[in-house]
């Protein structure tokens, strides 16, 4: 058995995360222990953010993101969140430079308790996403579901957060559809060779989303920060909104603005519920204070 490594069980605006630190240890969190840990009720996540030593200079950590599935997730900005309150409370310091598979980012911890992460420039060119298909303009595809003559959803804006999205607007509420049954229908549709974050946007005014995000390899999730991030820059992109806006999601909103370095900041509360131990190649873990679960 693997020495168990500390955790704290977080949530960014609802988005259930577990922060594994794994800090001066060579093993990872193994896709094995992430589908146990999402098995109990009491660990169940939407993403592990594993924090383990740096590997480049000037970065104060490399910060692995699993899915709830076992799969690898590129990027999470409600996560990062989680990571800079956890790390903040730990150090004392309010600003870090962290490296994900998806490149270098920065994030601040302000004095209100809020956290911006810079979640980096947003790709729009379709080998960029990926896309299986060549469409010269991603601020409007051809993808629907539903009847030709009368599509459920159809047109998406996609682009690249370091992960693939896929954002769908509509002018109705986003709760009136079926996410739950259209989101795995278009997570695995041959358009999206790795998947896609599936987000169904309703513009409220020229400041202001609203959205509901089917995540990849999650499900369903209140918050999703790289979708609100996708759903900003392609409401710009196609002039529904400016470049600063509040995007609702589920479990309440975020700030979201795309600079004129092209970069997209986020900003959002993080909270912390609860932290113990687990075996990252089990997931076998207890709370801390209390006997193994």
């Amino acid at each position: 058995m693997s020495q168990r490594a500390q955790f704290a069980k977080m949530n960014g605006l609802g988005n259930e995360i577990i922060v594994a630190d794994m800090r001066g240890r060579a093993e990872r969190v193994s896709p094995a222990a992430a589908i146990a840990l999402n098995a109990d009720p009491a660990t169940r996540f939407d993403q592990i953010m594993a924090i383990h030593d740096p590997r480049t200079r000037g970065t104060e950590n490399y910060v692995e993101i699993l899915n709830s599935d076992g799969s690898m997730a590129q990027a999470c900005g409600n996560g990062m969140r989680c990571v800079v309150q956890a790390l903040s409370a730990e150090t004392g310091r309010s600003a870090f430079t962290f490296e994900t598979v998806a490149g270098i980012l920065t994030a601040e911890e302000h004095a209100d308790g809020l956290i911006s992460v810079d979640m980096g420039k947003p790709r729009f060119g379709w080998q960029e996403i990926p896309l299986s298909e060549e469409f010269h303009d991603t601020r409007m595809i051809e993808l629907q579901v539903g009847p030709i003559d009368a599509p459920i959803l159809h047109s998406p804006s996609v682009a690249s957060m370091g992960n693939p999205h896929a954002v769908f607007w509509v002018d109705e509420d986003v709760w009136s559809y079926d996410l739950e049954r259209l989101g795995p229908m278009l997570e695995y549709h041959p358009l999206f060779p790795e998947r896609a974050n599936i987000t169904i946007a309703n513009t409220v005014s020229g400041t202001e989303l609203a959205i509901r995000t089917w995540e990849r390899g999650a499900g369903l999730t209140r918050a999703c920060g790289s979708a609100a991030c996708a759903a900003a820059v392609c409401a710009a992109r196609t002039r529904r909104t400016g470049r600063k806006v509040t995007v609702n999601v589920p479990g309440g909103p975020l700030g979201i603005e795309w600079l004129a370095n092209d970069h997209v900041m986020m900003t959002g509360p993080a909270e912390w519920e609860f932290s113990g131990t687990f075996d990252p190649a089990t997931g076998a873990w207890q709370r801390d204070n209390e006997s193994a679960a």
